[in-house]
Formats: structure tokens, sequence, C-alpha cells
């Protein structure tokens, strides 16, 4: 099981100091899909990054899946310029997996013809693609994905939904996604956790109890009327 609790995390700037998270305590059960929801400049990113381990300066705890593989998305696709698609995703890889084929990989993010290509000669779809494969090329025990798909038009944005729904369920990773937007977590996740305003905290739990391709129109209203009820506390 995932288990966040953070109980403070505050930026001490150069004025004043500024709370970003107090009292932020959520479960995962292993395997499933959770969606941190909240505005943006909440906090949600910088429980993401506590949870990464990619910042310790913080009081509270953290329990992680196992002992295995972490895969991370960023809101960047963070490539390195100067390396083709492949040699960015092959610089992840773990000793026991450097010489894994990535082919089918590449086919089921639609990277095939793109892997000899520099992140100058993507678009920004196929950039986040690259990005998706570099966290899925690692086999990750959990996956945590920091808004994956932001700026991105609606078209390309519900295709890159789809291909990551098909990669997590085969994968059976432990994953969480930070999001502002309700359609996305809605699509995507088992449970959504609401949060607050900064700081953050959370206000509360909607269970996805359906599968992701019966949500019709219905069932996702009700769902958005279970979060706008508590947000409204």
């Amino acid at each position: 099981m995932l288990e966040l609790d953070i109980r403070r995390k505050e930026y001490r700037g150069v004025s004043s100091p500024l709370l970003a998270v107090r009292d932020l305590k959520l479960c995962l059960e292993a395997g499933r899909f959770g969606a941190v929801l909240g505005e943006s400049g909440c906090g949600k990113s910088t429980a993401l990054r506590i949870l990464a381990g990619l910042d310790p300066d913080y009081e509270g705890e953290v329990r992680r899946p196992g002992e295995g593989r972490l895969g991370i998305v960023f809101q960047e696709p963070r490539l390195l310029p100067w390396r083709t698609v492949e040699q960015n995703v092959r610089l992840a890889l773990p000793q026991p997996l450097e010489g894994r084929d990535l082919a089918p990989l590449f086919a089921s993010l639609g990277l095939a013809e793109h892997r000899d290509r520099h992140p100058g000669e993507l678009s920004l779809g196929l950039a986040r693609r690259a990005a998706l494969a570099r966290a899925f090329a690692v086999e990750p025990d959990l996956l945590l994905l920091d808004e994956p798909f932001v700026s991105l038009d609606p078209a390309t944005a519900g295709r890159l939904r789809g291909e990551l729904a098909d990669l997590v369920a085969r994968s059976r990773a432990t994953t969480l996604m930070v999001t502002h937007d309700e359609e996305e977590a809605l699509a995507l996740a088992d449970t959504v956790f609401v949060l607050s305003p900064r700081p953050a905290r959370l206000l509360g739990e909607v269970t996805l109890d359906r599968p992701r391709g019966a949500r019709d129109a219905g069932w996702v209203a009700e769902r958005r009327r279970e979060i706008e009820r508590l947000r409204a506390g």
C-alpha cells in the first residue's frame, strides 16, 4: 500500500514562509490508480515530489509499495535535446533491463517511427509520449504522474489518456496522478482524492466503482456533484 502523511511542508522565502501542505494524508492500495485533484497552486505537485523522494524537507512520513522501481512523468517532458527518443528512454533503464526490446512499448505509444528523432523534431504530444515511454520502460512498481497532459489540445489529451490507461492496466503499477482536470481524474482513476486550496489537505475521497469503458455521462455528472459537495464542505 502507498501511504502519504505530510503533516507540514513549508517553503522558506526571503520575505515570509509559504505553507504549501498541512495535514495531508492518503492511502492507495497496491495496483490501483489514484488521482489527486486540486486547483492550480494548491500544493499537489509539492506532495508528489515528496512522495517521489525529491524533497526531504517536510514533516511527516511516506511509505511506498514494496522496494521496487519508480517511474515519474513530470509536467514537462524533460528530454535531453542532444539524444534521440530511444536514447532518452534507455538512459532511465536499470542494469537488469539495459538490453530490453523497446519496440512493443514504442508501438503502443505511436513512437515506432520516431525513436531515432531528437526532441526538437517532435510535437508536444510526441514528446509527452516519449516521457511516458521512459517511465514505463523501467517496469515501475510505482508510477507518479504530474499533470502529464497539460497544455495539450483536447483530442491529443484524450488519445494519450486512453494509451495511459491501457499501459497501466497491463503493467499493474500502483499509479498516482496529480491533476486540476476533473474530466481527466474521472476518466482514469479508481479513487479521486480531493484537495483543498493551499495549504493542501484532504477534503475527502470519491470511489470510482465502474469500469472505465462504462462511465457514461450521467454517472460522471453524479461523481462531479460528489466532488463539489466535498469542496463545499
